[in-house]
Order: structure tokens, then sequence, then C-alpha cells
């Protein structure tokens, strides 16, 4: 018996082996003309260049969106970057498939037909009749269609964001948003969803979006309790605010919408969120008229804590350089600079971030020092060299670095001159044939 079944499991693992054997010399007599010459894989969906040469689809798309504007094979410059279908090669490659099936070749299926531009400026009418009309289940069923292209390809994407879809997003959620935020909640959720990738936005666009309606709707999304939903309103806030700063004004003046940047701020597990509600608050803060107005208010509800802390977790190099430009900006109040003085991680923090995260991070942290050792009786000066802020910032003089920086730098470096020599906190001698920049 046990003689037997090792003659079966033998016979077993010689079948395994010629179906291996066999599949090797199947793949190697494919036809070339059904070869993708870029991939040198079956092509499931063949189409033919200006040149005449015939790719896959997908692998000619990846060759020119990543910059090239020549063909592959003849090396040619693209007067044209229309992919036509070669349907004669697909309908011979599928029967082919369908002969070789006893050896395991399954039937490529007939694409879809591809996306294009009129698809798109097509649907954006429907869309602004829908929104005209406030016709919500239309409406819907239209953002629907746009989702399942965006899933379909990279390139869909792109496509729908160069023709105009973006703008009448914009509008339709200022429109949805007149009418009731409260009873269009579901459409207007959708269309934020998609309003994230939509970015950089046109003018008229931003001016929709930043309208008191659009701003209202969103800090309502932002005070609920959907992470996903309140994720895709604040990225949509910095990517409108990093390049108009306008709205900045209307947005102070909307009640709610401080205390749910900071509670977004404090929310576990999600970076991409804190770093853009940080970036947020910044671009609030960095404008002179609404820093005097919201400083105190953000100062009170715990931003300047809540930025040390976000310091002390972060490894993530946006979601620290927000974090200190925060500081930054409140720390030209009296009350910031107290409030952070205060905290007894302040300065550690700075000098720690010199030289380790970005150019802009030492930018901040610099400025933070100066600002705190300008107005104190010499006790940031004291701290800061015996945790090693004399070496960075001269070691900082020696590479390249903002001219503001530098003034700012050599300021500290004189003004601590004055206190190494009574603290025995450093060895100046491993320094003394670094080049002198001030």
């Amino acid at each position: 018996m046990t003689f037997f079944w090792k003659r079966q499991r033998a016979s077993r693992l010689a079948g395994k082996k010629l179906l291996s054997k066999q599949n090797s010399q199947l793949e190697l007599t494919i036809p070339t003309h059904f070869r993708c010459p870029i991939s040198l894989d079956l092509m499931k969906d063949p189409v033919t260049l200006s040149t005449g040469i015939t790719y896959d689809r997908q692998s000619i798309e990846k060759w020119i969106q990543d910059g090239n504007q020549t063909c592959p094979v003849t090396n040619q410059i693209l007067t044209s970057f229309d992919q036509i279908p070669n349907h004669m090669i697909r309908r011979m490659i599928q029967d082919w498939c369908v002969e070789n099936r006893a050896h395991g070749i399954e039937r490529i299926p007939t694409p879809r037909t591809p996306l294009t531009s009129f698809d798109i400026v097509e649907i954006c009418t429907k869309m602004m009749g829908a929104a005209s009309k406030g016709d919500e289940k239309k409406f819907l069923d239209l953002v629907g269609k746009v989702h399942v292209w965006a899933n379909e390809s990279e390139h869909n994407k792109n496509l729908i964001k160069d023709n105009g879809l973006g703008y009448v997003l914009a509008a339709s959620f200022e429109s949805f948003s007149s009418i009731s935020y409260e009873k269009h909640e579901d459409l207007l959720k959708e269309i934020m969803f998609l309003l994230t990738w939509m970015f950089p936005l046109g003018i008229e666009g931003r001016s929709m979006l930043g309208s008191t309606e659009s701003l209202r709707c969103m800090t309502w999304f932002l005070s609920g309790d959907d992470l996903l939903l309140k994720k895709s309103c604040v990225l949509t806030l910095k990517e409108l605010l990093s390049t108009d700063k306008t709205h900045v004004q209307t947005l102070i003046n909307i009640d709610g919408l401080l205390e749910a940047l900071i509670k977004l701020i404090t929310t576990p597990d999600c970076p991409s969120a804190k770093k853009s509600s940080f970036a947020v608050i910044y671009y609030i803060l960095s404008t002179p008229v609404a820093r005097s107005k919201v400083s105190s208010r953000f100062i009170e509800l715990g931003v300047v804590e809540s930025s040390l802390e976000a310091l002390v977790e972060a490894d993530n190099k946006g979601l620290s350089e927000m974090a200190l430009g925060v500081l930054d900006c409140l720390s030209d109040s009296k009350e910031g600079r107290e409030r952070v003085q205060k905290h007894a991680l302040s300065v550690p923090l700075l000098v720690k971030k010199i030289l380790r995260v970005s150019s802009l991070a030492t930018d901040f942290c610099v400025s933070m020092l100066w600002k705190l050792s300008n107005n104190d009786d010499g006790d940031t000066l004291v701290e800061a060299l015996h945790i090693g802020a004399f070496q960075k910032l001269l070691l900082m003089l020696q590479v390249n670095c903002g001219e503001e920086t530098k003034v700012k730098a050599t300021e500290m470096l004189k003004l601590m001159n004055q206190y190494k020599n009574k603290l025995d906190c450093f060895d100046s001698a491993n320094y003394k044939y670094l080049r002198k920049s001030y």
C-alpha cells in the first residue's frame, strides 16, 4: 500500500513538472506581434500610435505620462498622442486565446471604449443642468459615473481634471449648499470626496469654494463625526488657502471653525488630516489681520501644546514644518511667547529640529528662538546653550540658509557669547577651524 501511494505521488509530481515545462514552452510560442513592445507581455488592449506601432494601452499610457514624447520603437517624435484601438489585432489575440484554452490561456476581455474629452464635457453640461434645477437624484447618478471613471485609471483622472469638471463640482457645491446643506448632505459629501483630487482649481472654481455658503458647509462637516469626510474637507481648505488667502477673513468669521480644527489635530492615527489642519491654521495665522483676531482664541484652545506634542511624535516633514510655522506665528504676540516659554519642551524641541527636518523648519526654529531670546532676561539663551544651540547655529551658518535667518542666528551667537565663558556646556575646540559667516 505504501509503495502504491509513493507511485501515485511520484506520478503527480511528474505531471506537475510536465505541465510546468509545457507552460514555459507555450510562453515562448506567443506570436511576436501579440506582445507589447514595452512590457513584452500579451497585449490586452492593443492601440496604435501615429507612428503605426501597436502597444498595450496601459504600457504606452504610462510611457507618455512619464513625460516621454517619442515612439519607444521608432524613437520618432509623436505628432499626436491619440491612441487608436487596433481591433484587428485584438480579435486575432482573442481567437488565439480561445484556440489555446486547453493550455490554461484565458480569452482577453473586449476593453471598454476609452474615456474622451467629449464624455467629460457632456457630463459637465448635464451636471450644470441638474444643479440649476436642484435635481439631487440625477446629480448623484452623474457623480457616481465620475467615480467609476476615476477608479478605472489614472489617465481618466487626469482627463477629468483637465476638462473643467473641478469648476462644475465647485459651482454645484456652492449651489446645493446655498439651498440647504442639511437637506443635500449626501450629495455634498460625494462632491467633497471628488474635489480632494481636483486641485489645482482655476480662479472661478476657488471663488465658488471660498464663498460663505461653501465654507459654512465645510465647517459643518468638520464638526461632525465622519473622519473621512473631515479629512476631505480640511484637505480642500488647505489647497484653497495655499493658493488664495483672500478667503481667510470669511473663514474665521464662521462659528465653530477654530474648535473643529483643534479637535482634528488632536485626533490620533490620522497624520494626513493632522498635517492639513496645521496647514490651515498656519495659513490663517500668517495673515496679519486674521492673526490679530484669532491668535488669542487659538492659544486658549491649546494649539501651542498640541503643536509641541505633534513635534514630539511627528516623523513627517510636512507636519513638523506646519506645527513649527504655527508656533512661530503665535510667538509674535506676548501672550503666545509666554505660553511657549511656559512649556518645558519648547526650547529643547526647537534646538533639536534645527538642521534635522528641512530648511523651512530650520528657519522657523531660529525665528522662534530669536523672538524668545529678545523678550526675556536671557533664560532662553542659557537653556539653549546647555543643550547645544551654539554649535548648531554655528554649523548652520556654514551651510546655505536665508539671509534673514542668518542675521538672526548671528545676533543670537553674539548674545550667547556673553554666557558661554560662564557655562561649562560645550567644547569649542572642535569648531575653531570653521569658517566664520558673521
